[in-house]
This record gives structure tokens, C-alpha cells and sequence, in this order.
């Protein structure tokens, strides 16, 4: 069996493994790690080695040639990424969304320090730490340097006898590849999760089918225009590498692959000359610090983000994004990805959808990469060779064949999502259908008040001596306390009232309390304490006790999607001059808002938040209201947006009111808020309440040994 096949083979078998356990093919994750830092290990040595060797056997006149070159067939090749990058968004229906509460809403993303990435002050640490663009810079630097030594000859021939050994141990290492393959394709196939890809397969869909193409079709296809080498050779040669990228996801562990696919395709151009082989050794490594054509086409994520949150990028700002793109992606995605959403006002919790696409995407785009650095390496060499000639007929007929794809991978894509994918708004429908994350205890829930039960026992002996708990609650305190769509009084707090009853051994009695008397009902001994997402502040500490804080709000804006960049800075808003700006009955937020924007035109509104949401939008500009809220407000109404003015955003704490006199119930209250944050109570109900985390009871994965053969439950 040829390598090639056994690569197949171990690839089929680990998907077919992962398909039959399911999850538990997660227990092969340690091989599937262990074989990709195996192939790392020798990468970065080989890479130092390669790039100052091969550079310092050039003459000056020769590594001009190569840098002039080189920069011109690069730069095509990021025209061509770019044009494919904007085309995707074609395929995109229309579609309406909101999402809960994200911590990235409030985070400031760290810039992009170029510097620190390129320019190794410790190559010896950037070799340690794996930083490829500051390893490459410095091999770069030695190998031009190297040029001008004399008896750089002796230098030369260590450094080739070193690059050598080293592709002696990747060889060996490489004939591990078909095991493996088998054990990221298992661990792939076996723990991938369906219902995330079924969110994002709009984008999934359109990524991987115009990926393929750029990486099956248009840069072979393109080589095979402009070269004396055949697509099909391109492929074919490189074909194990290409497998290995898809399958690991990482463009780095085969660039060794690569450079000997290079050197293959340009010997039969050149047969018995092996300098022309040389010039892959620089190209190759060198190429991987640039945005390659995979990078490129993510661009169409922040486009994805824009379109799917409602905030569309428009086509006079592509050049903007394509500029932007280019500089942060000589960084890694994750750091230039969220950049990008803040940089053209796309909510940051998108970023989300960017992660979960990486189980796939990342795999497509190593492909497409790995195609993208053997077409560098091709055409760069030829173009120095002299190998590299534009012909009319060929180039006509490629460029034919590449419209006549375009047209019909795009149209037929557009179609199949117009007609077979729903798009149906459903996030309100998931609120509404939020239920108690743990068994509740028995309680009672008034919808209306009612007189004060008459003890003169203490707060907790009278808790006790009647065994119940009564907890006051708001009305309008999404998502502390509402009432879901079984009619059941559900939310963060809620979760929590029932938690402490529990834990205190007693029933519960949930009471409506009005927020203008709270302080007055709790001295009455309406109720215990108030559960319902209670501000503190300074009006409420003079006339309530307040237990310890067990959470932060931020205080944001709710605006019409259209409107989220021109309320990004208080300077922003500042400069918009009488905004009118709608406030809840809270005298904290009111004051804070006027403090900070004094020409503003506030609009106090009392009673319940959806008729503020319900009006026409001419009867105010902007709704002030807690991020963390206002992100579950706009799940059920998803024209709009929430914003966090920025530089530094201002955080609000909650806690609990309790009467003025009961300092042993609050010393208790405060004990137990502190144990809840130690055993993750705290961190639990805060992920499913206001994150939306596990919002759905989550199902094992199918697998054969489980929903087929009934082997296991």
C-alpha cells in the first residue's frame, strides 16, 4: 500500500471510529495532540536552518531578483484571496437576531502589537515561545547577512549537513501520519458538536465551498496558467501535505512537506540542475509570516458577523476592511478578529460564532494555506527562472473557467439557502422557555401585595418558626425575576431564592414589591429580603440594609442597530448634542446619565420596560439600561442593540435589601453569598441566566455504539 493510501485509509478509519463511539472517542485526544507536537517539534529548527542556509548560497544580484519578485507574485495572490473574500456575503439571505449578555461587550481588546511579533529582541526566545514571524525575521536577517561573509562556505556546509538531519527526523516522523490522521479524525468525527454547526451552516456552507474552490481550482488553475506545470501535478505532489493541513488544522507542521512537493514539481523543469530548488527553501518559510489566501477569506467572517447581527458591512467600506485585514492579519485570528468586529461596530459576541465555525474553518483554511505557500513558491521560482509567461489563450481560458465556476458555486449556493435553510428569528422563544436550572422547592408566587405578616420574633427565628422564606421580587427585572412562558417566576435571583431555601430548609413565598416602598415593606416585614436585580446605591443604603455584592452590572445603551457606532464614546454622544434618552424610574441612572451628558433630554418612564421598546423610535433616541439587561431585552426584540460607551465603562453593583434592623439576617445573607461564590453557584447561575449558556438541555452526540446498537445509554 503506498503512503498516500495509508493516509486514507487511517483517515477513514478515524472518522468512521469517531462516528461509531461518539464521545468517547475523546479519549484519543492525547495521540492526535501528541502526533501534531511531534511534527512541531522539528518545524522552527528546520525552518532557522533552511532559511539561512539557502539564503547565504545567493549572490546580491539574486536575492534582489527574489525580493522583487517574490513581493509582486505575493501580492497578486492576496488581490485574488480579497476578491473571494468579498464575493462569500453574495450568498447570504437576510436574517434577524439578538444574543444574550456577552463578557466581550465590555472588554477593550489589546492592540495589536506589531513589533513585539516581528522583531525578535530574544531570537532565543522566540524560538522557545514559538514565535514564527520573529524566528523568520532573524533567520532572514542572519541568511542575508551570511551573503556578504567570506568562507561562508564552511558556515554553508554545517548549516546543510544540520537542515539535512533535521529532515531526516521529520521523515521519521511523517510515517506516523496515517496513525495520526486516525486519531484527530476520531476525536474530530466523535466530538464535534452538530447542533453548533447547525447555527452557523449559512456561513459554514458558503466558506467551505468557495474555499475548496480557491484551493482545488483557481491557485492550481492559476500555476497551470501562468507555468509549465500542470494543476494536477500541483495537487498530486503535494497531495499527503495537503491531507495532513486538512486534517490538523496547522499550516506550520507540513511547511517541510511543501518545500520537498516544490522542489519535485521545479526538478522536472530542471533536470540536474538543483539550484532552482534551492529558492522554495527561502520562499516557502519566509512566505509563512504574509496573510495567506486562508487568512484572507476569514475576512468574510467579519462580513458573516455583520450580516447575521443586523450592523452590514457596506461595499464602499471593503477597502477599509481590506486594508484593516491585511495589517492585523500578519498577527494570529483570534487576536484580529475581534478587532475587526469593534473596528466597523459588529457586537463583540459574535466573536463566539468565530470560534465555534474553527472546528471546520480552521481545517479548510490550513488547506487553502498550504495550496496558497506551494503557489508561492511555484511562482516565485519561475518567475526568477524564467519559467513564469503570460499567454493570452491559456490565461483566457483559465480566467473563463474561473467565472463560469464562480457563477455557478455562488448561484447555486445562494438557492440552496433561499429554499431549503429556515432562517426563523427564535431567540425570544429561548428566553421564554428558560426554566430553574436545579429542583425548586415549594413555593407560593403573588402577583399582588397583601398585608405584612405579624411576628415579633427576629428575622431568622421568624423565618424558622414559620418555615418559609418570603422574597420580595420586581417586576420588570429581566432576567433576575419574570415569569416565563408557563407562566412559572423564573431568573437569575429567582434560581438563587430557591437555593437559599433549600439550603435554610424552608418553603418559599415570593411577594410583588413596589420599587418606590421597598424600604418601607421590608421594615414592615412584608417580605425578608429582596431578590430581583436591586441596584446599590447611595439614596437606597440610608434606608435599607444591603447584603454584600454578589455582581457587577454595566451601564449601556439600547439603540436601534443602525445607530450602535454613534453611541460607541461618551465623547461620541457628547458630540451628537439633545440626544433624547429614555431612563427607567431608577434616580441612580438618571443622575449618572446627566452627569455625563448634560445637553441631553432625559425622559423618565415608570411601569414596564416594553412599552419604551414598543414605541416608534421618534419618541426617543436611546434606552439607558444595564448591558447585562438590555442583551435579554433585545432577544425579544432584535432591532436592537446594546452599546457600552467606551473608553472605560461604568460598572454597577447588586445586591440584596434587607430591613434596616435585621443585621443577623444580612450577616447570614453575606456568609452564604460568600459560599455560594466559593462553590461556583454563583458562576453557574450567572452562565445559564445571563451568558445564555446550556439554555438548552444538551444531548449526547449521536454515535452507532449508542443510538443505533443500543450498546450504551
Amino acid at each position: 500500500m503506498t503512503f498516500s493510501r495509508k493516509i486514507l485509509t487511517g483517515l477513514s478509519l478515524g472518522i468512521l471510529t469517531g462516528l461509531f463511539f461518539g464521545e468517547r472517542a475523546a479519549a484519543l485526544k492525547w495521540a492526535a495532540d501528541g502526533f501534531v507536537k511531534l511534527l512541531q517539534m522539528t518545524v522552527l529548527p528546520y525552518i532557522t536552518v533552511s532559511i539561512v542556509a539557502s539564503l547565504g548560497s545567493l549572490r546580491s544580484a539574486e536575492l534582489r531578483t527574489l525580493g522583487v519578485r517574490a513581493a509582486a507574485v505575493i501580492g497578486g495572490l492576496w488581490l485574488v484571496g480579497l476578491s473571494f473574500a468579498f464575493l462569500i456575503p453574495l450568498t447570504f439571505p437576510s436574517v434577524q437576531t439578538a444574543s444574550f449578555f456577552s463578557a466581550s461587550l465590555v472588554e477593550r481588546q489589546p492592540a495589536f502589537d506589531f513589533i513585539d511579533l516581528y522583531i525578535p529582541a530574544n531570537p532565543f526566545n522566540s524560538l522557545a515561545n514559538n514565535v514564527v514571524p520573529a524566528v523568520v525575521l532573524f533567520s532572514l536577517i542572519l541568511g542575508i547577512a551570511v551573503v556578504g561573509v567570506e568562507r561562508r562556505e564552511r558556515l554553508l556546509d554545517v548549516l546543510l549537513v544540520a537542515r539535512d538531519a533535521i529532515s531526516a527526523a521529520t521523515r521519521f516522523v511523517t510515517r506516523l501520519t496515517p496513525y495520526g490522521l486516525f486519531a484527530i479524525a476520531a476525536h474530530a468525527a466523535g466530538t464535534l458538536d452538530l447542533e453548533q454547526v447547525g447555527r452557523l451552516q449559512i456561513y459554514l456552507v458558503a466558506y467551505v465551498v468557495v474555499a475548496l474552490m480557491v484551493s482545488l481550482w483557481v491557485l492550481p488553475g492559476l500555476v497551470a496558467a501562468l507555468t509549465p506545470i500542470r494543476a494536477r501535478d500541483v495537487l498530486g505532489e503535494s497531495r499527503d501535505s495537503l491531507i495532513t493541513a486538512f486534517m490538523a488544522g496547522d499550516l506550520f507542521i507540513v511547511l517541510p512537506g511543501l518545500m520537498q512537493a516544490s522542489r519535485t514539481l521545479l526538478g522536472r523543469l530542471h533536470p540536474g540542475n538543483e539550484d532552482p530548488g534551492r529558492l522554495p527553501e527561502v520562499i516557502v518559510p519566509a512566505s509563512f509570516n504574509f496573510p495567506h489566501t486562508g487568512k484572507l477569506l476569514s475576512l468574510s467572517f467579519i462580513l458573516f458577523a455583520g450580516w447575521f447581527a443586523d450592523v452590514p458591512v457596506t461595499p464602499s467600506e471593503y477597502p477599509q476592511l481590506a486594508l484593516a485585514g491585511m495589517v492585523t492579519f500578519f498577527g494570529s485570528l483570534t487576536a484580529a478578529v475581534p478587532f475587526l468586529l469593534d473596528q466597523f461596530r459588529i457586537p463583540a459576541d459574535t466573536f463566539q460564532l468565530f470560534l465555534a465555525t474553527g472546528v471546520i474553518n480552521s481545517r479548510v483554511g490550513s488547506l487553502v494555506a498550504a495550496v496558497h505557500t506551494l503557489t508561492v513558491a511555484l511562482l516565485v521560482t519561475c518567475a526568477v527562472t524564467g519559467h513564469l509567461h503570460w499567454r493570452r489563450g491559456r490565461v483566457a481560458s483559465y480566467a473563463g473557467v474561473t467565472a463560469a465556476l464562480v457563477i455557478l458555486v455562488l448561484g447555486g449556493t445562494r438557492l440552496l439557502f433561499a429554499t431549503d435553510i429556515s432562517q426563523a428569528y427564535s431567540k425570544d422563544t429561548v428566553l421564554a422557555s428558560m426554566h430553574l436550572l436545579h429542583q425548586p422547592v415549594d413555593a407560593t408566587v403573588a402577583r399582588s401585595s397583601s398585608p405584612p405578616p405579624v411576628t415579633n420574633l427576629p428575622p431568622l427565628e421568624t423565618i424558622d418558626a414559620r418555615g418559609v422564606l418570603r422574597v420580595g421580587y420586581l417586576t420588570d427585572s429581566l432576567p433576575f425575576a419574570f415569569f416565563n412562558r408557563a407562566g412559572d417566576l423564573v431568573g437569575f435571583d429567582i434560581e438563587l431564592a430557591h437555593r437559599l431555601a433549600r439550603e435554610m430548609g424552608v418553603t418559599l413565598a415570593f411577594v410583588p414589591v413596589d420599587r418606590e416602598r421597598m424600604a418601607a415593606q421590608l421594615e414592615e416585614g412584608y417580605c425578608d429580603l429582596v431578590m430581583s436585580g436591586v441596584i446599590v446605591t447611595t439614596a437606597r443604603a440610608r434606608e435599607v440594609l444591603f447584603s454584600d455584592s454578589y455582581l457587577d452590572e454595566t451601564l449601556a445603551f439600547v439603540v436601534a442597530d443602525d445607530q450602535r457606532d454613534q453611541y460607541a464614546t461618551w465623547d461620541a454622544i457628547r458630540d451628537r448634542g439633545a440626544v433624547t434618552i429614555a431612563i427607567p424610574d431608577v434616580p441612580y441612572y438618571v443622575r449618572a446619565v446627566r452627569d455625563l451628558l448634560p445637553r441631553a433630554v432625559i425622559q423618565v418612564h415608570a411601569g414596564g420596560l416594553e412599552r419604551l421598546f414598543a414605541r416608534a423610535s421618534s419618541t426617543h433616541d436611546a434606552l439607558v439600561l444595564p448591558a447585562e439587561r438590555g442583551s435579554a431585552w433585545t432577544l425579544m426584540y432584535p432591532a436592537y442593540s446594546v452599546v457600552v460607551p467606551g473608553p472605560d465603562p461604568i460598572r454597577v453593583p447588586l445586591a440584596y435589601p434587607i430591613g434596616k434592623r435585621d443585621q443577623s439576617l444580612a450577616a447570614f445573607v453575606n456568609t452564604w453569598i460568600a459560599l455560594k461564590r466559593k462553590d461556583g453557584t454563583l458562576d453557574a447561575t450567572y452562565k445559564y441566566w445571563i451568558l445564555g449558556q446550556e439554555t438548552a438541555r444538551r444531548q449526547p452526540r449521536w454515535s452507532i455504539v449508542r443510538n443505533v446498537l443500543h450498546w450504551v445509554e
